[in-house]
Protein backbone atom coordinates (compact mmCIF):
# COMPACT_ATOMS: atom_id res chain seq x y z
CA UNK A 1 0.00 0.00 0.00
CA UNK A 2 1.04 3.44 -0.70
CA UNK A 3 -0.68 6.20 1.72
CA UNK A 4 -4.00 4.00 1.42
CA UNK A 5 -3.69 2.76 -2.16
CA UNK A 6 -3.22 0.26 -3.71
CA UNK A 7 -0.01 -0.64 -4.88
CA UNK A 8 0.06 -4.69 -6.49
CA UNK A 9 -2.81 -6.47 -8.50
CA UNK A 10 -2.94 -9.74 -8.74
CA UNK A 11 -2.89 -11.26 -12.32
CA UNK A 12 -7.50 -10.93 -12.24
CA UNK A 13 -7.98 -7.78 -10.40
CA UNK A 14 -8.50 -4.18 -12.17
CA UNK A 15 -8.23 -0.77 -11.07
CA UNK A 16 -10.96 1.51 -11.15
CA UNK A 17 -10.23 5.30 -11.68
CA UNK A 18 -11.66 8.53 -12.14
CA UNK A 19 -10.46 10.11 -15.41
CA UNK A 20 -10.99 13.10 -17.34
CA UNK A 21 -12.29 12.46 -20.83
CA UNK A 22 -8.77 13.93 -22.47
CA UNK A 23 -7.06 10.90 -20.18
CA UNK A 24 -4.48 13.58 -18.93
CA UNK A 25 -3.87 11.05 -15.40
CA UNK A 26 -1.40 13.24 -13.71
CA UNK A 27 -2.30 13.04 -10.63
CA UNK A 28 -4.27 10.91 -7.38
CA UNK A 29 -5.61 6.93 -8.70
CA UNK A 30 -5.59 8.64 -12.26
CA UNK A 31 -2.09 8.70 -11.83
CA UNK A 32 -1.21 5.61 -9.63
CA UNK A 33 -3.66 3.58 -13.04
CA UNK A 34 -1.18 5.18 -15.22
CA UNK A 35 2.40 4.80 -13.39
CA UNK A 36 1.42 1.14 -12.14
CA UNK A 37 -1.21 -0.45 -13.96
CA UNK A 38 -1.34 0.20 -17.68
CA UNK A 39 -3.41 3.26 -17.70
CA UNK A 40 -2.72 5.04 -21.14
CA UNK A 41 -2.23 9.04 -21.10
CA UNK A 42 -4.28 10.07 -23.67
CA UNK A 43 -6.89 7.44 -23.02
CA UNK A 44 -9.73 8.33 -20.52
CA UNK A 45 -12.15 5.44 -20.72
CA UNK A 46 -12.25 1.65 -20.16
CA UNK A 47 -9.78 -0.94 -19.93
CA UNK A 48 -6.22 -0.49 -20.30
CA UNK A 49 -3.56 -3.02 -18.94
CA UNK A 50 -5.07 -3.65 -15.48
CA UNK A 51 -6.62 -0.24 -15.17
CA UNK A 52 -10.44 0.86 -16.05
CA UNK A 53 -10.97 4.50 -16.73
CA UNK A 54 -14.60 6.07 -16.07
CA UNK A 55 -14.72 9.84 -17.59
CA UNK A 56 -15.77 11.42 -13.83
CA UNK A 57 -14.74 15.01 -14.70
CA UNK A 58 -17.38 15.90 -17.62
CA UNK A 59 -20.47 15.63 -15.75
CA UNK A 60 -22.84 13.94 -13.96
CA UNK A 61 -24.57 12.79 -16.64
CA UNK A 62 -21.75 11.63 -18.54
CA UNK A 63 -20.14 10.08 -15.68
CA UNK A 64 -23.64 7.65 -14.69
CA UNK A 65 -23.24 7.00 -18.12
CA UNK A 66 -19.91 5.69 -17.90
CA UNK A 67 -20.19 3.71 -14.62
CA UNK A 68 -23.24 2.42 -16.48
CA UNK A 69 -20.87 0.58 -18.98
CA UNK A 70 -18.58 -0.21 -16.90
CA UNK A 71 -20.70 -2.29 -14.64
CA UNK A 72 -22.14 -3.67 -18.23
CA UNK A 73 -18.31 -4.81 -18.83
CA UNK A 74 -17.70 -6.03 -15.05
CA UNK A 75 -20.86 -8.36 -15.95
CA UNK A 76 -18.77 -9.63 -18.95
CA UNK A 77 -16.43 -10.42 -17.50
CA UNK A 78 -16.83 -12.79 -14.10
CA UNK A 79 -13.43 -13.61 -13.93
CA UNK A 80 -11.74 -10.59 -13.40
CA UNK A 81 -12.37 -8.77 -10.08
CA UNK A 82 -12.48 -4.85 -10.45
CA UNK A 83 -11.24 -2.09 -7.80
CA UNK A 84 -12.95 0.69 -7.42
CA UNK A 85 -11.79 3.61 -6.13
CA UNK A 86 -13.36 6.91 -4.59
CA UNK A 87 -14.00 7.97 -7.96
CA UNK A 88 -14.89 11.38 -9.22
CA UNK A 89 -14.13 12.07 -5.01
CA UNK A 90 -10.67 13.15 -4.80
CA UNK A 91 -9.65 15.79 -7.48
CA UNK A 92 -13.46 15.22 -9.40
CA UNK A 93 -16.18 17.53 -7.88
CA UNK A 94 -18.43 14.66 -5.71
CA UNK A 95 -18.99 13.27 -2.64
CA UNK A 96 -19.31 9.44 -1.84
CA UNK A 97 -23.51 10.48 -1.91
CA UNK A 98 -22.93 11.56 -4.85
CA UNK A 99 -21.44 8.50 -6.66
CA UNK A 100 -22.26 6.07 -4.71
CA UNK A 101 -26.26 5.38 -6.17
CA UNK A 102 -24.85 4.45 -9.49
CA UNK A 103 -23.48 1.53 -8.47
CA UNK A 104 -26.34 0.40 -6.27
CA UNK A 105 -26.70 -3.20 -8.06
CA UNK A 106 -23.35 -4.03 -8.80
CA UNK A 107 -22.01 -7.48 -9.65
CA UNK A 108 -20.35 -9.20 -7.25
CA UNK A 109 -16.97 -9.00 -8.72
CA UNK A 110 -17.13 -5.07 -8.04
CA UNK A 111 -15.18 -4.11 -5.23
CA UNK A 112 -16.66 -1.23 -3.45
CA UNK A 113 -14.96 1.49 -1.39
CA UNK A 114 -16.02 1.71 2.05
CA UNK A 115 -17.47 5.31 1.79
CA UNK A 116 -19.72 4.16 -1.42
CA UNK A 117 -21.15 0.55 0.63
CA UNK A 118 -22.05 2.94 3.36
CA UNK A 119 -24.52 5.49 1.44
CA UNK A 120 -25.88 2.39 -0.19
CA UNK A 121 -26.49 1.14 3.01
CA UNK A 122 -28.02 3.96 4.49
CA UNK A 123 -30.33 4.51 1.57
Amino acid sequence: MLAGWVTDLDPTEIFVFGSNAGGAHGGGAARIAHDRFGAVWGEGHGLHGQSYAIDTMTDEPTMAAEIASFLEFAVAHPDLTFLVTEIGCGIGPYQPRDVAPHFVGAPGNVALPESFLAVIRDS
